[in-house]
């Protein structure tokens, strides 16, 4: 007689619904999407210590930068296109021939053209015609695969867009010569159920063979919104360290590389043990704080102070994770403090091999739930103001700006 599992799994169930590719690449948007997070800036150093981890651990393709925004951006996709790493080093373009241009001449073997597809992006932003996006598109592609480049065809805000205006730009992108197709929540305004419903339709009416999602976060869905698109068959999901990016910002690569792992048993070829330390480098170089309760790679996201808990991880660590934190590189950790229970003292103290009675032990327990309400916040407090103050406004400060414009020979302070 077999042993019964100790949990249940019903994604076995589902699989008849899902169409993964049997084999996914990921698309690391961390030095470009991740970069326009507002206030962050990597060297081109520091881009090529990420791009050399992210590369290490699996991740296939790495977008470098737009080599047109700047003579440092070039600089930066040139390092990392000549560094001998085992991802392939993209970059990204305006279809727009300058920009095209740049990225030929920045030694990338990949190269991303991306231009608007909805109607208010045509009108409003680039206020041209269905007919003169498409045919800046066509140029653009065909210019990447003239010089020798495996072509991405972009569309910002995909799903916005009239779908018949979708078919017709995407298969004269692909006639052109596009080898990878790829639809963005822009905006991150789709729900899974909707996004795979787009994503059947665009496969009926397209057929990509190698296809894309860029997916945005700004009602919390990307990561959700990116599985859906894997589900549909989509075998190249964009996504960032840390989920950073634009506004809310993008999919978290440790997210996705560890829902296809844990939850759908998807072998994905990144190294996740190593996602921890990513996590911790890109947040160092960047700046950007990882929230305390993030998924996977958060500091409280294998933490436990309740009573109830800490005793249920004791015993065995299922009852309260759902998986251990050493598949990310990660520690448990037991917190003392006004939730605690016996259970997590007894095991702190057999650190040291301190055994305590019983009355000791209540004393022990009820002085640390004292200091614990009775402390201050006032150091925190004073934290979260730095940080607020930090990040309520980044960049260049009002006063920076103005000192800049009076500097100017013709210009003058206002």
């Amino acid at each position: 007689m077999s042993e019964r599992p100790l949990v249940e799994s019903y994604h076995d169930r589902t699989a008849p619904q899902r169409r993964i590719a049997p084999t996914v690449t990921f698309w690391d948007e961390t030095l470009r999407d991740g970069e326009q997070t507002p206030g962050v800036y990597f060297s081109p150093e520091e881009k090529l210590r990420i791009a050399e981890k992210l590369s290490d651990i699996g991740v296939g393709v790495i977008d470098a930068g737009i080599p047109v925004v700047s003579p440092k951006e070039a600089a930066s996709v040139r390092l990392l296109a000549g560094a001998g790493l085992r991802a392939k080093i993209l970059a990204s373009a305006r279809t727009v021939p300058g920009d095209v241009e740049a990225v030929v001449d920045s030694g990338a073997s990949h190269l991303a053209v991306f231009i608007a597809a909805s109607e208010v992006h045509l009108r409003y932003k680039l206020q041209m015609s269905q007919e003169e996006v498409l045919a800046s598109a066509v140029r653009s592609v065909r210019r990447g695969k003239e010089a020798g480049l495996h072509v991405a065809f972009v569309t910002e805000d995909t799903v916005r867009a009239p779908f018949d205006f979708v078919e017709r730009l995407y298969k004269a992108a692909r006639e052109a010569g596009a080898d990878r197709l790829v639809i963005s929540d822009t905006v991150g305004i789709m729900t899974p159920l909707t996004f795979r419903w787009f994503l059947e339709e665009f496969q009926r009416r397209v057929q990509p063979t190698d296809w894309s999602v860029h997916c945005h976060n700004d009602f919390g869905l990307a990561t959700a919104n990116t599985l859906a698109a894997l589900e549909a068959g989509v075998n190249c999901p964009h996504v960032c360290v840390n989920g950073l990016g634009e506004r809310a910002g993008n999919a978290a690569l440790e997210e996705v590389a560890l829902c296809l792992e844990a939850l759908y048993g998807v072998n994905t070829g990144i190294r996740t043990e190593s996602l921890h330390k990513l996590s911790r480098l890109v947040e160092e170089l960047s700046g950007i704080p990882v929230a305390a309760n993030k998924a996977l790679v958060g500091y409280n996201a294998f933490s436990h102070e309740a009573g109830i808990h800490t005793h249920g991880i004791l015993r065995h660590t299922l009852t309260y994770e759902p998986l251990q934190p050493e598949r990310v590189g990660a520690q448990r950790q037991l917190i003392l403090g006004k939730h605690t229970g016996k259970a997590a003292l007894v095991e702190k103290l057999k650190e040291r091999g301190v055994q305590l009675e019983e009355p000791e032990l209540a004393e022990l327990l009820r002085q640390i739930k004292q200091r614990t309400e009775a402390g201050g916040k006032e150091p925190s407090r004073h934290l979260l103001a730095e940080y607020r103050e930090l990040f309520s406004h980044p960049g260049l400060s009002d006063t920076e700006f103005w000192k800049l414009v009076s500097a100017l020979p013709v210009a003058g302070a206002p």
